[in-house]
């Protein structure tokens, strides 16, 4: 089976990320007889760098025509005053293709429970999946700018509410079928409408599951002070970038948290949720952890290739348990020896004891 793979590095460690990814699935098609064919495209800072747009429409069409996409990174101080920043190309792309829901998982490896800035005892366990909807809210609403005037809108409709609510139960009924739904209902208009068109779903159509409420600044305390009472978060779009990524701070560095950005068909897109880091760009310092587990995340959801998925995953957690990491996780390999770690392990005999991640993948399958 060969699958085409759009390749989006971007900027700053991007491509150092990206090849790490690649190399990974590179590693996959040999052990399981499977083909990959790399197309790669300018995005971001390089797109603006190359042709003047972040997402021009030739890069938007072959994403769109392949089985999935990878991106590294976007973005970086180079093109702070730039007419569209690089970060536009990333909305473009997700609009463009119907990637409205995000998928972030947390759990931390036991083996880095002491790398947490937290005690051992508050995030020994911890297991949560964020399901965050990405191409509404102020993200996407009207923005207006003059000298002494800015607004950014924030709108959602009952349709986009339901759709991603609909992934995050599905994915709640393969894990401890429990759905923690944050918003801002007591000031915003689209948070009351969030709650509700949430709350009928879950009475409607996924009575087995539980659903709680929290408003937004509760839940950013309680993923500090309660993190293992989470199973699947589900949000709308601001709150959930900046929750998931303070939830990186548990598994002790943001460094290991890939993600899946899927829509109702289509490709689907897969990055490491750290940005582009320009202060470490080409200084093979990057850790490389979140970048292969969002080759796993390509395997698992792009393309169900479930037991190629396994044996990333499975690499991952044997590299994290030996020690064989970056020094943001307390070791003192390179990105690159990093990589090189994890990628000679696949296809090794799986111990089940250190099937840490595989486990809780297969139960965030969102089918």
């Amino acid at each position: 089976m060969t699958y085409k793979i759009a390749i989006l590095p971007g900027d700053g460690v991007g491509p150092e990320v990206t090849d790490a990814a690649m190399r990974t699935l590179e590693k996959v098609g040999e052990v399981f007889d499977l083909s990959f064919e790399f197309e790669s495209h300018a995005a971001g800072g390089a797109g603006i760098d190359a042709c003047g747009d972040p997402a021009s429409d030739e890069m938007i069409d072959a994403c769109k025509a392949a089985d999935a996409v990878y991106l590294g990174a976007v973005g970086g101080p180079k093109w702070d005053n730039a007419p569209v920043r690089p970060e536009a190309g990333l909305l473009k792309i997700r609009k463009e293709m119907g990637l409205f829901a995000n998928l972030r998982p947390t759990q931390v490896h036991p083996s880095l429970v002491e790398q947490s800035p937290l005690r051992p005892e508050l995030v020994a366990g911890v297991d949560f999946l964020v399901v965050r909807e990405l191409t509404g809210g102020i993200y996407f609403g009207e923005k207006t700018r003059d000298e002494n005037y800015a607004r950014d809108v924030c709108t959602y409709t009952t349709e986009e509410v339901e759709r991603v609510t609909r992934i995050a139960f599905r994915a709640a009924k393969m894990r401890r079928r429990r759905v923690t739904s944050i918003d801002k209902s007591n000031v915003l208009e689209t948070s009351r409408l969030w709650r509700e068109v949430v709350t009928r779903i879950a009475q409607d159509e996924f009575p087995e599951v539980t659903l709680d409420h929290l408003l937004v600044d509760a839940a950013a305390m309680h993923i500090i002070q309660r993190p293992k009472s989470f199973d699947v978060i589900l949000t709308e779009n601001m709150f959930g970038d900046i929750l998931s990524d303070e939830a990186s701070v548990l598994t002790g560095s943001i460094g290991t948290m890939g993600s899946a950005s899927m829509g109702a068909s289509g490709p689907g897109l897969f990055e490491p949720i750290h940005g582009s880091a320009p202060d470490i760009a080409g200084k093979n310092k990057a850790n490389p952890i979140g970048a292969i587990a969002s080759a796993a995340m390509l395997l698992r959801h792009g393309l169900k290739e479930h037991d190629a998925a396994d044996a990333v995953d499975h690499a991952i957690s044997m590299a994290i348990t030996h020690g064989e990491t970056t020094p943001d996780l307390g070791g003192s390999l390179s990105g690159s020896e990093a990589a090189n770690a994890i990628i000679e392990t696949i296809g090794a005999p799986v111990n089940s004891a250190n099937l840490i991640t595989s486990e809780i993948s297969r139960r965030y399958e969102p089918a």
